[in-house]
């Protein structure tokens, strides 16, 4: 059986979840403009977005296989879809912060459902290298934030901001195309027939999968701990613009992180997942301290364009050595897995503003948010080690 439209809808799904998570952030001021919605307000979207996807991640591993990987892949498609076409369709029809707000939680759902199924959907396929498919398939996700952010912008500059809502749906068509797809694309079996997939209770119980969720909270702090931060950096290295600034910053970011994977993807068989892994953890480390050590701007900024490489490996080599180390893990491995990624996304920006404290620098707190990039790095060991000794 051929996989190949498996492989090309789930590396579109992942467009899809950047398009959710990187579309309205770039409508605040006009959405605040237009609306009358006070920035406090306009802020909560992004916690509402990103809460529901958490709340997601833990339910779906408790549904997905009843009602199986088609539907749910599906039906994810179809909230990312409705969500982007409601939301310049519901503030005109509603209180407008109630109709954005209903929109997000909507095509959160989608989100959520995307980043615990895409992962496993493209497990199962019977590719020749799976650390390599796993690498290529979350650089997609790189991708997609690079081409929304610049053909979101293009439009912007040839049509006008004001033209928002017609944007919106466009990027709709992507989920809803995909979403076609996958109802005719072949799913193969997550775990082999006769097995049954590890249950909660036996998930915690096992160490290797503890370790595992670690290295993913590690993950996603290091990754977010420093990109919500490079486009101050690229402003105040550069001496540029805010717009520049996005451009320098957060677009090189995704776009080095991106490179990062898909040059594993591209030749992953010559290199070592752990060693790889191990290597970019102590770049990572390495860039922390460019950032938050070295008093020269520019160095700084180079830390950060460091970091989106070096984090790229991360959260992809994670679930590859998931999936090789716990053959059983099945959904609720997954979902527990993105659950945890999820987590270090909010940890890593957290503990920067935690320590940082009121001193308006954010040096201080990027190097104690330095023991992320460590603990990965100590996680590979352990987990290596541990696998050598079964």
């Amino acid at each position: 059986m051929n996989y190949n439209k498996t492989i090309f809808s789930c590396f579109t799904g992942y467009i899809v979840q950047a398009i959710i998570n990187n579309f309205i952030p770039l409508l605040f001021i006009t959405l605040q403009g237009s609306y009358g919605i006070p920035l406090s307000r306009i802020t909560l979207l992004i916690t509402v977005n990103f809460g529901i996807q958490l709340a997601v991640d833990l339910l779906s591993a408790f549904f997905v296989d009843r009602i199986g990987y088609r539907a749910s892949v599906v039906s994810a498609h179809a909230c990312a879809a409705g969500g982007l076409i409601l939301l310049p369709v519901l503030p005109e029809i509603m209180p407008p912060f109630a109709g954005i707000l209903a929109a997000v939680a909507l095509y959160a759902v989608g989100g959520g459902l995307i980043e615990v199924l895409i992962s496993p959907i493209m497990e199962s396929c019977p590719t020749d290298n799976k650390e390599k498919a796993m690498s290529m398939l979350h650089s997609f996700y790189c991708w997609g934030q690079v081409g929304v952010v610049l053909l979101s912008t293009l439009f912007f500059t040839i049509a006008g901001v004001e033209n928002w809502k017609l944007l919106s749906v466009i990027w709709a068509v992507i989920p809803v195309v995909n979403g076609i797809l996958f109802l005719r694309a072949p799913i193969a079996p997550l775990i082999s027939e006769g097995e049954r997939g590890m249950k909660f209770g036996e998930l915690l119980r096992s160490g290797t999968f503890l370790l595992l969720l670690l290295m993913m909270m590690c993950a996603g702090a290091s990754e977010l701990a420093v990109s919500q931060w490079a486009s101050f950096f690229a402003e105040s290295g550069l001496r540029i613009s805010k717009t520049a600034g996005d451009l320098a910053g957060p677009m090189a970011f995704a776009a080095l992180m991106g490179a990062s994977r898909w040059f594993y993807g591209k030749h992953g068989e010559h290199i070592s997942l752990d060693r790889f892994m191990i290597i970019s953890g102590l770049l990572c480390a390495a860039s922390y301290l460019m950032i938050s050590v070295v008093p020269v701007p520019s160095v700084n900024l180079a830390g950060c364009g460091l970091c989106g490489l070096s984090v790229g490996i991360m959260w992809p080599g994670t679930f590859s050595k998931a999936a090789a180390s716990l053959k059983r893990g099945g959904t609720m491995m997954f979902s527990l897995l993105a659950l945890a990624g999820d987590v270090g996304c909010s940890c890593g920006p957290s503990l920067v503003g935690a320590v940082s404290g009121g001193t308006g620098s954010m040096k201080k707190g990027i190097l104690a948010a330095g023991v992320f990039p460590v603990l990965m790095v100590v996680g590979v060991i352990l987990l290596k080690k541990k696998n050598t000794e079964k």
